[in-house]
């Protein structure tokens, strides 16, 4: 069984390449965004709480993340790993992490903050069907619209220069410090995130010692 966090600021493709060892390791990939997104789309309590909070440019609070978090987990459908991002955010959730599970290690994905601001303000979603887009390396055919059901792109409530502005502050005071944390008691493996996914792919294989990466 193989458990990992990865780790990265927002624009690092923690995403893209959770899903790809997930997939081919056959591993649960447990996305904290992707759970708020799912709820703010089907309109629930929780989705509508996210959406105010992120609206504001504000991170949603620790106590709600760690209860996503374990009840995720509690269903117990890993039964091969996973791999988590988004969480933990601080000392305390990381702690109570290593606690609970005995990590085989934190992929720690690097970004410059000047190459953050470029592709997280060029992102866009689909406000039918929910597609993920990049106007940088995921161009719609159609300016603006969806290739899958023609409805409108859009920008996240929380993708703007402002609300980046306050998300990145807040990653460089709580969330790196974590690394030093995970460093003194798991293994860390840092890899430059500026490549292109297949080459991060292949890096964190060999980094971690994970079965060679074969694109398709």
């Amino acid at each position: 069984m193989r458990k990992f966090i990865i780790m990265g600021i927002q624009g690092s493709g923690k995403g893209t390449q959770a899903k790809l060892l997930a997939e081919d390791l056959t591993l649960e990939h447990f996305s904290v965004g992707d759970i708020f997104r799912w709820n703010v789309q089907h309109h629930t309590k929780l989705g509508a709480q996210v959406k105010r909070i992120i609206a504001s440019g504000r991170l949603v609070d620790d106590d709600l993340v760690e209860s996503v978090v374990k009840d995720r987990l509690s269903d117990h459908d890993w039964n091969y790993g996973f791999i988590i991002d988004g969480f933990p955010r601080n000392a305390r959730q990381a702690e109570f992490f290593l606690e609970s599970y005995d990590i085989d290690g934190v992929i720690d994905l690097h970004l410059p903050d000047e190459e953050v601001m470029r592709r997280v303000l060029a992102r866009r979603l689909c406000s039918g069907c929910g597609l993920d887009y990049n106007l940088i390396a995921h161009r719609p055919r159609k300016p603006d619209t969806c290739d899958v059901c023609g409805s409108t792109l859009v920008a996240r409530d929380d993708d703007n220069p402002e609300a980046l502005a306050v998300r990145l502050a807040h990653y460089h005071e709580e969330t790196k410090p974590l690394i030093e944390i995970f460093d003194r008691k798991e293994f860390v493996g840092t890899v430059d995130a500026t490549k292109p996914v297949d080459e991060v792919q292949a890096a964190i294989r060999e980094r971690f010692g994970l079965p060679a990466y074969h694109p398709s």
